[in-house]
């Protein structure tokens, strides 16, 4: 079971490195064999990115970064039982293609064994 000191360091880890876009960060926090999900709307089209091991969780996180900056990082709640969180977080989210700014609401479900990450569900809604 993991500690919920360690727990939380985790999560700001998380948010950091992706606050800092350090895709070299955000994998080591992933275990060899997660799953990462991320869903959610753009535009009124739904968005779906489904991947199962580091190498897909890489290539996904390594598009993101290099298509999105992250600004104004506000934590509005943590939720931790066990080896589960809920995080409930807002963000500034521009485009590095088009420029456009959205502010964006995000609640990650993650899952932790032996200290790491071993599936993370990430949704997100524009404002």
């Amino acid at each position: 079971m993991t500690d919920r000191r360690q727990f939380e360091q985790l999560l700001r880890e998380l948010h950091g490195a992706r606050l800092d876009a350090d895709l070299a960060r955000l994998c080591a926090l992933f275990l060899p064999d997660a799953q990462l999900r991320i869903v959610g709307t753009s535009e009124g089209k739904p968005i779906l990115i489904s991947a199962s091991g580091l190498t897909q969780i890489r290539t996904w996180l390594g598009m993101l970064i290099k298509t999105f900056r992250l600004s104004g990082y506000e934590l509005r709640s943590t939720l931790i039982e066990g080896e589960r969180a809920a995080v409930h977080w807002h963000v500034l989210i521009r485009s590095k293609i088009t420029g456009h700014l959205v502010p964006t609401e995000l609640v990650d479900l993650i899952e932790v064994r032996d200290g790491r990450i071993a599936a993370h569900t990430e949704m997100f809604v524009p404002l």
